[in-house]
């Protein structure tokens, strides 16, 4: 269910809700939000308390009456009255303002690939309480292949890898169509947890707070590559005792913890160019992969992908925003489709 992009330009602004962060772009403005998908709310009075970063900084830190949501889970929204609050909240009193004065407010939205009906209409009863009339949906795997400036609309193949909190997307696109798609539910947080559970398990350490990556506190730089420190501390609290303890974590044993969720991860490549046209796989041995998304910054894993694939494996410049913007770019109309006129007998 992917609009076309004559449909696209009438839009006024975009919304890429995902299960870490949620994006706004308005046509004419730009990215105007960037912030964590969290709101904190008082369970006494039903008050929205705060949204996105100061709503993540409570998690793990909030008294018994006050509870820290995430209404977008694996890239669905499962709480839409909540995900509305949070929205109107992000944006602000002036933006939609802004907005409530088009005579018809149009918005579109990016939906993971082979999403199910419940969760389109999800993605479409959000925007509508924000007083959207209209609702387009893009597959989240062509807004990104658009927004890091693969030619998406020409007759050659090129393989785009969405890695985000909870799922791994992974397509072959040509002539602004996919060719061949898999989901894979394994994403960034899978991998956190797998190294939480490393350090549970061998060390008898817990790591402090959900609200930041365990694999940010747990290496730095390069450290999940074989070039990187061998060895790196680790601050935590101690499984037995509850008190705060420190240990020296070898991070050769952190790189084989992370090879289930990242084995995974590689069968879904494994299965899509096995989908795929031979003509097309050819294109994709020159192209190699792009990568986007928040869990593409993960250290090793395009190292990891070259060495298991033989292809090349690019990071897009910024790979996080790389949804939203392609949304932004087909607001905007600077993305031409190639014209396919019909031939006369």
């Amino acid at each position: 269910m992917t609009a076309s992009l004559e449909q696209l330009r009438r839009c006024h602004f975009a919304v890429d809700l995902g299960a870490a962060r949620t994006r706004v772009y308005v046509k004419g403005s730009g990215l105007v939000v960037d912030q964590p998908s969290a709101a904190a709310v008082n369970t006494r009075t039903g008050a929205l308390i705060a949204v996105g970063e100061l709503a993540e900084k409570m998690t793990g830190r909030t008294p018994d009456y006050i509870r820290v949501v995430r209404p977008v889970s694996g890239g669905t929204v499962v709480d839409i009255e909540m995900a509305q609050r949070m929205l109107r909240h992000l944006l602000g009193d002036k933006m939609r303002r802004a907005l409530r004065r088009k005579p018809i407010l149009r918005a579109a939205a990016c939906t993971p690939h082979d999403a199910d009906p419940l969760a389109q209409r999800a993605a479409i009863e959000t925007l509508v309480g924000l007083g959207a009339r209209k609702v387009e949906l893009v597959d989240t795997l062509i807004a990104a292949a658009v927004g890091c400036g693969l030619p998406v609309e020409q007759p050659e193949a090129t393989m785009i890898m969405v890695c985000g909190a909870a799922a791994t997307q992974v397509a072959v696109l040509s002539l602004g169509s996919i060719v061949t798609a898999e989901r894979i539910p394994v994403g960034g947080e899978a991998v956190d947890q797998a190294i939480v559970q490393h350090l549970r398990h061998q060390h008898e350490l817990m790591l402090p707070s959900q609200s930041v990556r365990p694999l940010q506190l747990a290496l730095s730089g390069n450290g999940l590559t074989p070039q990187g420190p061998a060895s790196t501390e680790i601050h935590g609290r101690d499984v037995a005792t509850g008190l705060a303890r420190s240990v020296q974590v070898d991070t050769a044993a952190v790189r084989d913890a992370i090879q289930t969720p990242l084995t995974a991860i590689l069968d879904g490549i494994g299965k899509v160019l096995r989908a795929c046209p031979p003509d097309l796989v050819a294109d994709l041995a020159d192209r190699g992969i792009m990568m986007v998304g928040g869990s593409a910054l993960l250290p090793g894993l395009d190292q990891m992908l070259r060495q298991a694939t033989n292809m090349p494996v690019h990071i897009a410049e910024r790979p996080d925003v790389c949804a939203v913007q392609g949304l932004g770019a087909m607001l905007e109309g600077r993305i031409a489709p190639l014209a396919l006129e019909p031939l006369g007998t």
